[in-house]
């Protein structure tokens, strides 16, 4: 869909206000057949599904073990390394006083060293995306990861020590920043291959699915990694095996490349490119310039994710203001927002086709402002406070997955991952921004002022779809 015959657009929007939404029900595609059965039932689609499951589990349970190694072989009680943690601590204004803030410290460097590829290779990634078989670069995405992992045990064995660490530790950053790598080649593989393999009139549903999917592996993998870890390490050692922490995660990532090897697609061979890296990179940023839908659908995910890493920092001011709860039961808020988000995907994979998705956006982003103000009200309340977060994931997934949904729809499929690249660098980018200057903005204004802030911004994103025009 280019911008031709389109006549008046919103900001953030592509389709003129009169078009038909492209993924209203036709004659040859009835109601009866729509959401999540529907597009399970596509064999391909479902080997992608589980080989996601798989990997998106994956990369929880890692973050999970690398703060579990940390904990028990790297916060100790010897003078050495605490006195190089605490200079550190100092330099970077971190209070270094119990053991939770001592293993904090250390897996601020794994967050580290898992972010920076996110932000600097995902549009580079892209392009080479686009140039290889794409079910070959998931496969091999994944298989390198299950045999990268492997190496884990191997940073635990004795070595020298840099600034009161041992080599094991730098060897973990080491191989957190390549697992990282490997993963910017998987997300926009994995994303171009979705429109590839499901009808253009399931593509809501199949990105419904994948949002609730990801909200689930989130929840389930920080919840449940620890326990999960722990009962391997025990079962193992009743065998009289040592090591049984360690399958986890090679166990599931081998699980995807495995269930995306089975994926039968069809892809048009490409020709080798004569271009380079940075010119293909420009043809990604051309389709922005060329196509106003997909340019307003990743606008759209931009003020979202915002919105979203802002209240990553502001849960643990709502959760310290609730009594009993305390600010370390800011996972609990987070928790509410992920279910609300993955209860917002399957109502939009059942019934999301009947509306058009610019009122679906501004709808959503209406909710999440709507739900900013009142938790400034309702400060100290848990239930009000959690049903209040839960509605905000329900109105965040109302503008994810139709924006999700119409960058693939019209992006052309030789260009798709290098936008898919592009969209991964400006979420993490955007994912980035907001944790730094929400926490600054709560300590020098305060909580309410900041949660208005983001509703009007909210509000505004919403009413520059000029939903009234089309009520």
């Amino acid at each position: 869909m280019g911008e031709h015959n389109r006549g008046t657009t919103s900001i953030l929007s592509g389709p003129t206000l009169n078009s038909p939404e492209p993924a209203l029900p036709t004659g040859s595609n009835p109601e009866g057949r729509r959401g999540l059965a529907a597009v399970i039932k596509l064999d391909g689609f479902r080997r992608l599904w589980i080989g996601q499951i798989f990997s998106q589990l994956a990369d929880k349970f890692y973050i999970v073990l690398m703060v579990y190694l940390i904990a028990q072989y790297w916060v100790s009680s010897t003078p050495q390394s605490n006195e190089a943690l605490a200079e550190v601590a100092a330099a970077i204004r971190m209070d270094f006083e119990t053991r939770a803030q001592k293993i904090t410290l250390l897996a601020t460097g794994i967050y580290v060293a898992n972010t920076i590829p996110a932000m600097l290779l995902g549009t580079v990634a892209g392009v080479w995306a686009d140039r290889w078989p794409k079910r070959r670069v998931m496969v091999a995405s994944n298989a390198l990861r299950a045999l990268l992992v492997l190496l884990a045990p191997v940073c635990l064995l004795p070595g020298p020590h840099w600034l009161g660490l041992s080599w094991g530790y730098w060897a973990l950053l080491v191989m957190t920043f390549l697992e990282s790598v490997l993963t910017q080649f998987f997300a926009p593989a994995e994303q171009a291959t979705i429109p590839q393999l499901v009808p253009k009139e399931h593509l809501l549903a199949a990105n419904s699915l994948y949002q609730a999917t990801s909200m689930g592996a989130t929840i389930v993998g920080f919840a449940l990694g620890d326990p999960i870890l722990r009962l391997l390490k025990q079962a193992f050692f009743s065998l009289g095996l040592n090591g049984g922490e360690f399958l986890l995660l090679p166990f599931c990532y081998g699980m995807a490349a495995i269930s995306l090897s089975t994926i039968q697609m069809q892809e048009q061979p490409r020709e080798s490119s004569r271009e380079s890296v940075w010119q293909e990179i420009g043809d990604g940023l051309q389709v922005l310039r060329q196509q106003a839908a997909v340019r307003g659908a990743m606008l759209h995910l931009v003020v979202i994710y915002s919105l979203l890493a802002a209240m990553y920092v502001l849960a643990i001011t709502l959760a310290g203001s609730i009594k009993g709860l305390g600010p370390t039961g800011f996972g609990m808020i987070l928790a509410m927002s992920g279910i609300g988000m993955a209860l917002g995907a399957v109502v939009m994979a059942q019934t999301g086709h009947r509306f058009n998705r610019r009122n679906l956006c501004a709808t959503g982003l209406g909710t999440i402002a709507c739900t900013l103000v009142l938790l400034g009200g309702v400060l100290g309340s848990l239930g009000p406070t959690l049903l209040l977060c839960g509605l905000l994931g329900v109105g965040a997934a109302l503008v994810a997955i139709p924006a999700q949904t119409t960058i693939q729809e019209d992006t052309p499929e030789a260009q798709r991952g290098k936008v898919f690249g592009l969209q991964n660098n400006l979420i993490n980018i955007t994912l980035s921004l907001p944790l730094v200057l929400a926490g600054a903005l709560v300590s020098s204004y305060g909580l309410v002022p900041v949660l208005w802030l983001l509703a009007a911004l909210a509000l505004v994103a919403a009413l520059l779809e000029r939903p009234w025009q089309r009520c």
